[in-house]
């Protein structure tokens, strides 16, 4: 059996995020596990008296575990240019973004220097949705953890008989194993009612996960509508048929009676979600992916942050892609949506600390990957160490924890995916000593 040195991480504020956060806290790795999380005098104490020989590495300010960017197109990150315009919705904005989809682009390069700017900005595992081949492995060659989900998209109920789900089935199929595949139908409207009734089973027949874009359009919202009878008694072939005869069901209620939803899937966005849609996520168990900043690009509302904190609805946190959005550093979504909460009333003192955890748990756990042998997402023995050290002055925990969540974009010093040193900023190398550190890369 290989025997792994032991590096013992240590910072003046260690974040769990399934424990209470620790000042003077450490984290003992050894190979791509956590061994022990602790004050660092213990878990000093703990190692010596079974004499094990660590490699101390100190760090000024804030570790916690890598961010999980839950919804991303990072074969997008080339297509910057439409991400830093300013659009009056859906529609326009999808005007500026067709044409420059449709110019040569090298999608596997794009991906990889979107996978880069991940792990440059604290991220260690993300949900990304590709929708070229040439993309597909941008996680896998990035050695990141998450999700590849194959986007489907545009198929008519009689295409994808013809020759739809078989299509579908290959291009899920020759997804790279790692780190795990799923399929991103769309959205309601861009998919009649067939595929989006077979793709839950096609993905469950493998064990894959779904993630659907849901609650990102205006023309996704119920409205109040003359029919006493359910919608599905009427033979409707999609959401625009059922809009067409004036049915006002949500898209949520449209997609959750299509079997969509579940444990498996999480959506991206949620912006127009009334009280039922996420009465409808909670009880599935699904997760929503809030992207604030994409939103505000794209000139949509804003989530109702506030809401989903309140119910207790299950969180995470995306930028989206280039294409819709202003950096792929998921702080500054965090940072987008404590303003947010603040504007729609929510005063709770446990603003930040939840926000992190969609940030990084919620995420995870949207995925599936925060449970099992290759857990992440949080810091506990025998979970994968996947670590985010970020250049914030620790004070007290409370005035911390908000400066993190309010300023972190930017911030992030080093990232460690699976026990590796993935990126270090020199002020890092220049505060724990670069022979400190193990500086490998996948």
């Amino acid at each position: 059996m290989t025997s792994f040195p032991v590096t013992l991480y240590s910072a003046d504020l260690v974040l769990p995020i399934t424990a209470p956060p620790i000042l003077d806290g450490a984290i003992a790795v050894r190979g791509e596990k956590i061994l022990h999380v602790g004050e660092r005098v213990w878990v000093e104490r703990s190692l010596a008296e079974r004499g094990v020989p660590v490699e101390h590495v100190r760090w000024p300010g804030v570790l916690m575990p890598g961010l999980v960017n839950a919804h991303t197109h990072l074969q997008y990150t080339g297509m910057d240019e439409v991400g830093r315009g300013s659009y009056r919705g859906f529609e326009d904005w999808a005007q500026s973004f067709n044409p420059v989809y449709a110019q040569p682009h090298d999608w596997a390069a794009d991906a990889a220097a979107g996978a880069a700017m991940l792990i440059a900005s604290g991220t260690t595992a993300a949900a990304d949705v590709v929708t070229n081949h040439e993309a597909a492995r941008a996680l896998q060659d990035a050695d990141l953890a998450g999700i590849a989900y194959w986007e489907v998209i545009d198929w008519s109920n009689a295409d994808w008989v013809a020759r739809g789900r078989a299509e579908v089935e290959a291009a899920l199929d020759s997804l790279p194993s790692r780190p795990g595949t799923g399929l991103s139908p769309h959205a309601p409207y861009s998919l009649e009612i067939v595929p989006l009734l077979e793709i839950p089973d096609i993905v469950r027949e493998r064990g894959s996960r779904i993630h659907i874009h849901l609650g990102e359009s205006g023309i996704e919202q119920e409205f109040d509508h003359d029919h006493a009878e359910p919608w599905h008694t009427h033979g409707m072939g999609s959401l625009a048929e059922l809009r067409q005869a004036g049915f006002g069901t949500s898209a949520t209620d449209y997609v959750d009676h299509l079997g969509v939803l579940g444990p498996d899937c999480h959506i991206a966005h949620g912006v127009y979600m009334s009280a039922r849609d996420r009465g409808i996520l909670r009880a599935r168990g699904t997760t929503v992916a809030l992207c604030p900043r994409s939103n505000a690009v794209i000139g949509l509302d804003a989530p109702p942050v506030a809401a989903y904190l309140r119910e207790g609805s299950p969180i995470a946190v995306g930028t989206d892609s280039l294409s819709s959005a202003p950096s792929l550093d998921l702080m500054g979504d965090v940072a987008e949506l404590m303003r947010i909460a603040r504007n729609q009333g929510y005063s709770h003192e446990d603003l930040a600390e939840r926000l992190l955890r969609a940030a990084t748990l919620g995420g995870a756990h949207a995925m599936g990957i925060d449970e099992g042998e290759g857990r992440r997402g949080y810091l506990a023995v025998g979970a994968v160490a996947d670590l985010a050290f970020f250049d914030v002055p620790v004070t007290d925990v409370t005035e911390t924890l908000t400066t993190l969540v309010e300023s972190g974009e930017g911030r992030a010093a080093a990232t460690v995916v699976a026990g590796r040193v993935r990126h270090s900023t020199p002020s890092f190398v220049a505060a724990t000593g670069r022979a400190a550190l193990p500086q490998e890369h996948a």
